[in-house]
Order: C-alpha cells, then sequence, then structure tokens
C-alpha cells in the first residue's frame, strides 16, 4: 500500500471546498402501520478540503455519508447551507451554471457494474463526459481516451472494446475513475468507491487514487465505512454518526488518540493481530441499538449508547471545539478530559 501523502501545509488561502452548515432531511409517508415522519439525514455538518488533499468520512451504515456526499454534488440539493467550491457557491448555481461548475467536480461510486452502461463498450464509457462537455473533435477524443485508459492501467488496445460484463470489478472501477478524470477535475467524491472490491483489489485501487493525487494534482473526498482503510489513504478524517459531526482531525491524530466515545469505540470494532502475539484481538461492538433517523436523540446523538453521558448531553447539542492543532471533537466530556 502506498503512504499517505503528509497534508498540506495550511495557508491563508480558501480551500477549494468549503461545506458549511450542510442539512439535509427527507420527509416519508407512513406505510403499513408506520408513521410518517422526517429523516433527519445530515444535520449542521461543515468542513473543508483544500488542494490536494485527501479528507475521508467514516461512519456506520445510516450515519449520512452518501448524503452528504449527494449534497456536496447538488443531486440532490441541501435542505440549508451552503457548499463554496473554487470560491462559487454550489447552492445558488442553477442549470447551465452548475452543469459548468460540475465539470471540476466528479465522483466515483460504489458500484462498479451499476454505474455503467452495459450496452456501451469501454471506449464509449470513458469518451461520454468528453461528449457531453464538447471536448476537442472525434480524433483527439479517441486519443484521450487511449490515454485515459493507460492511466488507469488498462491497455486501450485490450480493453477498449470490452463491455462491462467482459471485466472484473476492479477493472470496471478502473473504467469509472478514467471517466471521472476525463474532465481533469479538481475534486472526485468516493462514494464507497473500493467497498464492493475484494482486499487485493482495494489495495490496487487504492494505489490507484494516491498515484493520481500526485500526477493530476486532484483532492478527494473519501468516504467509507472501513476505519482502517480510510486511514492508509486520507490526510484527514471526519466522523459521521447519525447525520453529526463528532470529530475532525489528522489522521494519524485521530486514530492515535481518538477525543470522541463514538470514535474510540469504531477503533474499537477493528479486529487486528495483538503485537507480538500474532493472535488476533477481537473487535468489540458498540452497545446498544443505533437509535433512528427518524426520531433521534435530543442533544448529542450517541448519548444513548455513550459510557461518558450525562444530563447535559441530552439538553445541549456539543458544537465542535479545538481539542489539538488542528483536532476538533463535538463532545461535552471528550476523552482528553476527565468527566
Amino acid at each position: 500500500m502506498t503512504t499517505v501523502h503528509e497534508r498540506p501545509t495550511e495557508t491563508s488561502e480558501s480551500p477549494l471546498l468549503r461545506a458549511t452548515n450542510i442539512v439535509q432531511e427527507f420527509s416519508v409517508r407512513g406505510a403499513a402501520g408506520l408513521k410518517s415522519g422526517v429523516v433527519h439525514a445530515v444535520s449542521d455538518v461543515s468542513f473543508d478540503i483544500h488542494a490536494g488533499e485527501t479528507l475521508g468520512v467514516v461512519g456506520e451504515t445510516g450515519s449520512g455519508k452518501s448524503t452528504l456526499a449527494r449534497a456536496i454534488m447538488q443531486s440532490p440539493r441541501a435542505k440549508s447551507g451552503e457548499v463554496h467550491f473554487q470560491g462559487t457557491d454550489l447552492t445558488r448555481l442553477r442549470r447551465r451554471k452548475l452543469v459548468a461548475a460540475r465539470r471540476q467536480l466528479q465522483m466515483v461510486f460504489q458500484d462498479p457494474f451499476g454505474s455503467l452502461n452495459p450496452k456501451w463498450r469501454v471506449s464509449e464509457l470513458v469518451e461520454e463526459p468528453l461528449v457531453g462537455y464538447g471536448t476537442s473533435g472525434s480524433n483527439g477524443r479517441r486519443q484521450r481516451v487511449r490515454e485515459l485508459l493507460d492511466l488507469v492501467g488498462l491497455n486501450p488496445d485490450s480493453y477498449g472494446r470490452r463491455r462491462p460484463h467482459e471485466l472484473s470489478g476492479g477493472q470496471c472501477q478502473r473504467v469509472a475513475i478514467a471517466r471521472a478524470i476525463a474532465l481533469q477535475p479538481a475534486l472526485i467524491v468516493c462514494d464507497e468507491a473500493v467497498s464492493s472490491l475484494d482486499v487485493l483489489i482495494q489495495a490496487q485501487v487504492l494505489n490507484l487514487f494516491e498515484r493520481l493525487r500526485s500526477e493530476l494534482g486532484l483532492s478527494y473526498l473519501f468516504i467509507s465505512h472501513d476505519l482502517a482503510l480510510v486511514k492508509q489513504i486520507s490526510d484527514r478524517v471526519a466522523v459521521l454518526h447519525l447525520g453529526q459531526l463528532c470529530e475532525i482531525g489528522p489522521s494519524e491524530g485521530i486514530y492515535r488518540a481518538p477525543r470522541h466515545p463514538y470514535t474510540a469505540a469504531l477503533l474499537a470494532s477493528i479486529p487486528t493481530l495483538g503485537a507480538g502475539s500474532g493472535r488476533a484481538r477481537r473487535p468489540k461492538p458498540i452497545s446498544g441499538e443505533p437509535p433512528s433517523a427518524l426520531h433521534p436523540p435530543s442533544g448529542c446523538r450517541f448519548r444513548t449508547r455513550c459510557p461518558r453521558a450525562a444530563q447535559k448531553c441530552a439538553d445541549e447539542v456539543p458544537q465542535l471545539r479545538e481539542s489539538a492543532a488542528g483536532h476538533r471533537v463535538a463532545c461535552h466530556f471528550p476523552l482528553d478530559e476527565t468527566p
């Protein structure tokens, strides 16, 4: 596995992407005895991504990771909040202007087969964004497709005329990546982009992401439920729980000394080999059942499963505050303080 890049040095320059107070909610109708209500998918989430940086977003299933990714892409738009990308607020753009902005903001999805048209050949799939944005002529596009396939490790002569069903999962994801970088974007949103691949292919695709970041100057918003995987590729990590941002900071700091009890519980749930013993350490599951996003707990939404919870956790929503340099935590009783 390629070692992660050091986080770019902070400057006074504006970040490549700044998400501010993102809220996304969905109304649901009751059926078969179920009550109607509002799903609180993402609640007041803010973060930055700088040029050349990878921000990993982790959390359990249902924590709002994919919803957040789609809110960044404006598909669909968030209920409230702002998304500034390259200095422009995407939430205020409409139609052609939003399409033009998305040229610099691309996405790689979880299912490599589902994201590709099964009737099209690989060369057509990679050429699609070039055609959509009217890039070059047909000869120029064909040459660009060959360059892109070479860049992601696929021989254009061998794979250009194949269709998705003739490819493995890893090869399909390489095609999806080639398509995502075709327009030379500044930021790629990876929504569980390697979770459907086996471990060996995961490592190969992650190395490809890292190589492309170095060669093309890309930035990533990398979403995954796998904390060990996110550590390998991310400069910083943001931890989501039931739509709330619990903790955000440098990758090494998050994994070495988590401040939020939820982050610590997630890390304890990862099976690892004991140092020097060669024996696997049994993961410790998080106690209790995750609350419903239809009826989330008041205050901190992790409090119903948190061993440090007190009345204050139910009465007040914890706000992100500085715990160490570049490391913020939203907890009334963080792990680096005595409760």
